[in-house]
């Protein structure tokens, strides 16, 4: 039986191993509010108050924690409010979670989330299915927003060129609003560290990630996020399986499924394994 709460004013149910404890709202969603060792604090960022315009009126609430948005970001579909209360179903080791599909596109957003044992690992599967009457273009795109004060550590995944090579090995995407003299980025040759410590403004930074980590480093916790690259795979963002955002409330470890059709009444699914390391130090600087 899972256990009830309230947190931030929503319905909450807790999933916990010996480990871990996590809570999932079914006030609204699909979300994951909380990430925490037990015992220690809850690594997500929590921003009730945050909130996105959208274009047909009303907001998107972000809340904080881990959602599913649908790739590419366009306001007038990303930014649709989803105030419906999800569905949340019992499943062995965890939960299923799911919103009633959205009526503007057509999508239902899904989340599986499950603790394999007592080890500090979370799976979690993102699901989007078509229940529209047409093929929609679209990606999974796993969303982590986490609490100001750490570093983010993002891998460069050319590795070392070959005798005489001539060729790039490796791709990057920079938002408009990013400022590559921030001194916020350190631009390493096998990691990119984004310092989350912003005053004001936002940076974003995207690349093809076949190393398909991310982490996050803040006190003595260290939290890594894992997917899968499809190499030859067309994604959005110029290629990017991986991305990160920052501003002056959270910053966020992003990841994105390659981009593909999925026909009416089927789904498509993208995989993050998540694990925290506990009473691990860091030095932000490449050896």
């Amino acid at each position: 039986m899972l256990k009830t709460t309230r947190f931030l004013g929503l319905d909450c149910v807790q999933l916990e191993n010996a480990t871990l404890s996590l809570l999932v709202t079914r006030s609204t969603g699909p979300r994951v509010l909380r990430l925490q060792i037990r015992g220690r604090e809850s690594l997500f960022a929590e921003v009730p108050d945050f909130t996105l315009e959208h274009p047909g009126g009303g907001l998107f609430h972000v809340w904080g924690g881990h959602r599913l948005w649908h790739a590419p970001e366009l306001a007038r579909r990303t930014y649709l409010p989803d105030e419906a209360p999800s569905e949340i179903e019992e499943v062995e080791g965890g939960m299923v979670v799911t919103q009633p599909a959205e009526p503007a596109t057509g999508l239902q957003k899904s989340m599986r989330i499950t603790l394999p044992g007592d080890e500090a690992a979370v799976v979690v599967d993102h699901v989007l299915t078509n229940h529209g009457l047409w093929p929609v273009k679209t990606a999974p795109w796993a969303i982590t927003q986490l609490k100001l004060g750490g570093v983010a550590i993002l891998p460069q995944g050319g590795g070392p060129a070959g005798a005489g090579s001539l060729l790039p090995n490796r791709q990057l995407a920079l938002w408009p609003y990013t400022d590559v003299r921030s001194p916020h980025l350190v631009w390493g040759n096998d990691h990119i560290l984004v310092h989350a410590t912003l005053r004001g403004g936002a940076l974003k930074v995207g690349f093809p990630n076949p190393r398909g980590w991310l982490a996050y480093h803040l006190g003595e916790s260290l939290y890594v996020k894992r997917a899968r690259f499809e190499a030859g795979r067309e994604y959005f963002d110029l290629g990017s399986s991986s991305e990160c955002y920052c501003n002056d409330r959270f910053l966020e470890l992003e990841t994105l499924g390659p981009a593909g059709i999925v026909e009416p009444e089927c789904s498509v699914c993208h995989r993050e394994v998540w694990q925290v390391f506990d009473r691990v130090s860091f030095t932000a600087e490449e050896r």
